[in-house]
């Protein structure tokens, strides 16, 4: 798959739990790391926690553009996670789509 910078979709998803959902809400979240790291178009895709908020967490995640976005959504194992960690969230999950403008 070809692409230029200018094409590159970078993600930044957030995820809000409570104090005793945090580690299967963790556990969750690891379980979307390898397979997306093997999709077609994945750039990177790293989960991070907030030091000074644990409950939150955030995957950063680069595709080499909106086609690759767009099948990372559609993944069976983005699905399959999707489905118990929803209910263990407080609101949904906040999802800001970035377009590179650097070199």
């Amino acid at each position: 798959m070809s692409s230029t910078k200018s094409a590159e979709q970078h993600l930044i998803v957030e995820f809000k739990t409570t104090a005793q959902n945090r580690g299967r809400v963790k556990e969750l979240l690891l379980e979307f790391i390898g397979p997306a790291r093997e999709e077609t178009g994945c750039l990177y895709y790293d989960l991070y926690q907030r030091s000074d908020e644990p409950n939150t967490f955030y995957i950063l995640d680069g595709w080499a553009n909106e086609e690759a976005v767009a099948g990372h959504g559609k993944h069976p194992n983005v699905l399959r996670v999707l489905e118990p960690l929803l209910p263990l969230l407080v609101s949904p999950p906040s999802i800001i789509v970035n377009s590179r403008v650097s070199d």
